[in-house]
């Protein structure tokens, strides 16, 4: 277990003395992504902007439930989709870069916080749509914002985590690409994303209480909503990233050296 985490810290503190290189990729991937388009990277505000408006058209309350809406659905749709963009990408992160892999000496953690920059850049975008959305909806600007700043800072630190786990998963078991792509897609919908929960609807109060993207959403979106501190939600946002950083260190102290092999 120590020879593990050494080496697993090894790769990781040589990808950092290399933070340059994984940041020009990342800044590489964004560019080739919209490469000779009218609004390059803007696109990704307007894809944003435009699932809002349509969800927000689609499936906003009548009353007096529905002030409040917009700012509901501009937050949940934000973190949702950076977290299904991380998670569905990560599963085929080693096989995308089985050429960099096999052809160079670079440390593994360097292709996961390449994908971790290029998903917060990405994000960023999002977050700037969000905060329009806020303003336009009258959504008071208060300190408990700060709260919201800190449980998105807290979803950026197990980012990294998150794609070392789901990438040696999709080395190891090539379906789960497939299988988490698929779930990904049917888990927005058991999410409180666009739906709110009232904790009455028995389906509903399962899928709340006993989904942790439930709490990842929430970090984020009670302290500018309510302006309370979502206490319940931190806990569980990090001891999820906690788990999954603790299983991260030991796939890559364990398997790093081997995943030339897998993919």
């Amino acid at each position: 277990m120590i020879s593990a985490l050494n080496s697993a810290l090894d790769d990781i503190f040589g990808a950092m003395r290399l933070r340059r290189v994984w940041i020009a990729l990342a800044h590489e991937d964004i560019g080739d992504q919209h490469r000779r388009t009218t609004l390059g990277p803007l696109w990704l505000l307007v894809n944003y902007l435009a699932f809002v408006g349509t969800f927000v058209f689609v499936f906003q309350p009548a009353g007096k439930d529905a002030a409040g809406y917009s700012a509901y659905v501009a937050i949940g749709l934000m973190v949702w989709f950076y977290l299904m963009e991380v998670i569905s990408l990560s599963v085929s992160l080693f096989k995308r870069e089985e050429s960099f892999i096999e052809g160079t000496t670079l440390p593994l953690f360097v292709y996961v916080m390449r994908l971790t920059v290029q998903s917060a850049i990405r994000a960023g975008y999002a977050i700037a749509g969000c905060i329009v959305i806020l303003l336009l909806s009258g959504s008071e600007v208060t300190m408990a914002w700060l709260w919201s700043l800190v449980g998105l800072l807290l979803i950026l630190l197990a980012t990294p985590a998150l794609i070392t786990v789901f990438a040696f998963t999709g080395a190891f078991f090539p379906d789960s690409e497939f299988i988490v792509g698929n779930l990904m897609r049917v888990g927005m919908f058991f999410t409180p994303v666009f739906w709110v929960y009232n904790g009455k609807d028995a389906i509903q109060r399962y899928a709340y209480q006993w989904n942790p993207f439930a709490y990842f959403l929430d970090v984020a979106r009670i302290p500018i909503l309510s302006g309370q501190f979502p206490g319940n939600a931190f806990a569980v946002t990090g001891t999820v990233a906690l788990v999954m950083w603790a299983t991260a260190l030991l796939l890559l102290g364990r398997y790093r050296r081997q995943i030339v092999f897998l993919i």
